[in-house]
Parts: structure tokens; sequence; C-alpha cells
């Protein structure tokens, strides 16, 4: 908040803080050049000194993200067991510094081609987390065997790769669980497997690491959160997001109540190409005799072998939770780790398949709206699969909106209460950004999809660690083994995990039942 007095100065000064910007350009440019550039030079200089001061105590947002434990050094290595080695899988043991040979052979080469691509050099720059795989499961055998190499192929900085033992394949996700060599498991299996896998490695004492959403149904939620709280395991649900430093100013500019009350925020997902729709490529080696269907199915309906669903199982509400679950989550766990929003008090939905007509059931367009009473707020989602125009991520308050993506800008509201005096002083220009803060950024970053550009505008790529790139899945999946090691729980935990699966679970249902549907917070269910 800006103090009463904060904008008071000497009376020799008060003319000169109250010149705008722009009038200091025009009255400068009156001012002969040759023996008056040096004194014009100069108190332009004080002018802007005196700017950025005053603005310094309007705005001064100074946190930095804050590891919840620090790494023990010399430690017995946590031993890993990845359920689930598709798209996430990868991304997921390459963060925890496992990467297939083939994926570091691409990285250098694109080094080569573009001296500015530092991806090769960023990740063997990526910290060591002392784990080991000693355990890797996936149905399709291609992938299984994928794993297997990428789990004994642990890269450091300044050596070209270390070939270690392989991890044992394991046929069922079971047998994987029951291994007394794994303490800790990353599930990355499609959504109706989720907290199915992640009770059992529960009930074992296991560790886990979940890919969102957090369940595929309501009932399947409680019970995972009685059951990792009865067995008082680590539990980190996988919305890296949480380590984005622009989301720690973010919330530190909403405690300082930068924008005054907050009435409406509003978040999207915007794509345009079949890849950010989910119409991912089916592998050439796959078939009925390479697959695990039956495996695949698990409690979903049952279907006959269809490698359209094995693939690009998102498309479908048999497996998927889909926007609701895939990328909704990302916007609302965001604004919940920023605003500590909880679960919303009601929620309609509305939207259809509208594009991709691929014979999937889940929407493609779906507009959802949240009301959170408790806040005074509505956050309104908004989505397509099918047009790419970009339109962020904003939170509007009264005194100032401000927008997040992988940097964050405050622009002060005309109307404002507590900028008032200075909008009228001419200290602040509501054209302008009140404060902006773009973490480590030296040059603009080359993706070689729009998928990827819409992921790494949102944060949930890479992030800043003192000026450095580092990946946000290598620092959740970090500090998730660091707090294993320490015995607490971690920023996305059970707790933070319920409330993602509620709040999207509301959205679903008012969906598919085109009602608004209501959150009884005393008796804790859906009504």
């Amino acid at each position: 908040m800006t103090k009463k007095n904060s904008s008071k100065v000497t009376t020799s000064n008060t003319q000169t803080q109250k010149i705008a910007r722009r009038d200091l350009i025009k009255g400068l440019a009156a001012v002969p050049v040759l023996g008056a550039f040096s004194y014009a030079w100069l108190r332009k200089n004080n002018i802007d000194e005196t700017f950025r001061k005053q603005m310094r105590e309007v705005v001064n947002l100074t946190s930095q993200p804050v590891e919840l434990a620090p790494a023990v050094k010399d430690g017995k290595p946590i031993r890993l067991g990845i359920i689930g080695f598709g798209i996430r899988g990868k991304q997921l043991l390459r963060a925890a510094g496992f990467p297939e040979p083939e994926w570091i052979d691409e990285q250098k080469k694109a080094h080569t081609e573009n001296r500015q691509n530092t991806n090769y050099q960023n990740y063997m720059e990526q910290e060591q987390l002392n784990i080991e795989v000693n355990g890797v499961c996936d149905i399709f055998s291609v992938y299984s065997r994928a794993a297997v190499v990428a789990g004994s192929n642990q890269y450091r900085e300044g050596t070209k790769g270390k070939m270690g033992k392989e991890p044992k394949q394991y046929k069922t996700y079971l047998e994987l669980l029951d291994a007394p060599d794994i303490d800790a498991v990353i599930i990355a299996t499609p959504d109706h497997w989720h907290a199915p896998m992640a009770i059992e490695a529960a009930k074992r004492g296991k560790h886990v690491y979940c890919e969102k959403p957090v369940s595929w149904t309501v009932p399947e939620t409680y019970e995972l959160v009685k059951v990792v709280k009865e067995k008082g395991v680590v539990f980190q649900l996988g919305h890296q997001g949480r380590q984005t430093e622009s989301y720690t100013k973010a919330r530190e500019a909403i405690e300082k109540n930068v924008l005054g009350k907050v009435n409406l925020i509003e978040v999207c997902t915007n794509r345009n190409d079949p890849n950010g729709a989910w119409v991912y490529d089916i592998h050439p080696e796959a078939n009925a005799a390479t697959i695990d269907w039956s495996q695949f199915i698990g409690q979903a309906p049952f279907h006959e072998f269809s490698l359209e669903r094995f693939f690009r199982w998102r498309c479908w509400w048999d497996y998927s939770t889909g926007l609701n679950g895939d990328l909704l989550t990302h916007e609302y766990d965001a604004l919940n780790q920023i605003m500590n929003l909880g679960i919303p008090g009601s929620v309609a939905s509305s939207g259809g398949i509208y594009f991709f007509k691929d014979g999937r059931t889940v929407p493609d367009v779906l507009q959802v709206v949240m009301e959170f009473p408790k806040h005074d707020l509505s956050f309104l989602y908004s989505a397509t699969l099918a047009s790419g125009r970009s339109r962020g991520k904003v939170i509007m308050g009264h005194d100032a909106s401000m927008e997040i993506s992988d940097r964050l800008v405050i622009h002060a509201e005309p109307e404002s209460t507590q900028y008032r005096k200075k909008i009228e002083e001419g200290l602040i220009d509501t054209n302008t950004p009140l404060y902006a803060f773009t973490p480590g950024k030296k040059g603009a970053d080359g993706f070689a999809t729009a998928t990827e550009q819409y992921f790494a505008s949102r944060g949930l790529l890479y992030t800043y660690r003192n000026g450095k790139r580092v990946d946000t899945t290598h620092l959740h999946i970090k500090e998730w083994l660091n707090c294993i090691r320490a015995g607490i729980q971690p920023s996305c935990n059970i707790d933070q995990a319920f409330e993602e699966g509620i709040s999207a679970h509301m959205s679903t249902k008012a969906f598919l039942e085109n009602r608004r549907v209501f959150w009884d917070a005393e008796k804790q269910v859906i009504v």
C-alpha cells in the first residue's frame, strides 16, 4: 500500500515531481542545444531518478523463490521407478537427469545450427539429484525398452554421458510397486490411471510424483487423499508452474495489495495445431502385439483395440478429463498458488466440438466460470484448440491489473483510488506499466511448435534462478526429492491436489450435465 505521505517533497522539488515524463521530453526539445545541453541532460536524469524512486515507493516487489527443503549432500540415492514413458514420461525422466540419447543428439545438432539455442548447455548444467532409476513400466513394449535405455543414461556437465546399470522392466505397475528396491515412483500415464496407481503406491509406502490432473473420478479423489495422509508419503502433483519465478512476484503483489480489490480473473488456452489438440503421432511399431490393450483399458469402458485411442486418449472421456483436467488445471493451480483461491463455490460451463470432427467426445472449445464468494470474485476460463490468438492470464483489481506469463506486467487503473494522487501529479502514466518483471531473459527463445510456445509463455517450460535458465519440471521434481529426504510435504501436496481435483471435476460435471454445480464446504461434497 502507498503511504499517505509518500508523494510529499520539499517545496523546491514539488513542481519538478509533478512534471510528467512526456512533458519533460517536450520541454527539453525547446532548450538550446549548445550551452544548455549538459544542464538539460543532468536535469532529465534527476527527474528520471525521482520518477524511479517514486515508483519504487508504489511497487517494490523483492521476493525470490524459496526452496522448501535444501538438498541433502552425500546422502543415499533415492531409488526411483517410472510408470508411463510416453510424451510426458520422457520429459519427466529427462528432467530428473535421465535423457534418451537421441534427444541429447538433437539438442547438440540444434545448437550447432543455431548458437542462440542453448537448450543443450542448459541441460548439461542441470543439477544432479542423487537418484537412480531401478524400475520402468510401460504397456507399449517400444516405450518400455526406451525407458530402460534412458534410465541407464545419466548426463553430467563436462561429460559425454554415463551408462549405468539398466533398470528392470516390469509388465504391470503393481509388480513395479511391489519391488523392494524402489522408494518413490513417477506416474505419467493416461488420466484414468493416475489415482489408482497413486493409491496403490501410497499403500505400499512409496512416495509419489503424479502428473496432473490428480484424478479421473470424484470418489477416487477422496480415497487418494485418505491413503496418502494415512501412510504419510510425500506426494507432489505435477504442476511445475509452482516453480515459476514470475508467479512468486505475482503472489507478493497480491499480498501487498498492489492491485487493490481483485474482482475478476481471466485465463485462456489458445492453440491452433493438431498436436495441441491431442492428435499425436501414431508410432509405426505400434500394434496389438506390442501394446497390452487390456491394461490400457483398466477401469475404463471396454472398447476394441484402437491405435487412435491409445495414442490420442485425451480426446475421449473414457480415459481423459479433457480441457478441464489437462489445461484448465494448469491455469487454476497457478492462480491458487498466487491467491489461495481454494475450491470455487459454484461452477458453470459450456462449449462443444466445433472444429475437430474426428470422433472425439471431449470439447475443443470450452468456457468455464468459477465463482469464489469468499473472495468476491469470478474466475473465467476460455479455451479453443483451433485459434492461436494470444489472450494471456490477467488478474483485474480496482487499482491495477496484472498480466502473468513467463513475465509479469502491472498497469494502474485510470480510476484507481489508491493511485489517484500520483496519476493526477503525472507520476503514474496509466498507458505504461506501473511495474514490469522479466526474469533473466536476454533474448528471444525459439521453439519448434506452437504448443511449445504456448507452454513457454505460461512459464511451464523454464524459469530462472539467479538469472540462470532452469527447467521448471526439473525444479518441481527436485523439490519433491528434497522433501522426501527432509520428511516434509512439497508445494503442490495432496491438499493442493485435492483442491485442483475437485475444481476440475466441478467444471466437467457442469459441462456434461449442462447445469451449475455447487461446493458444500462444510460437508466437503459437490452438490
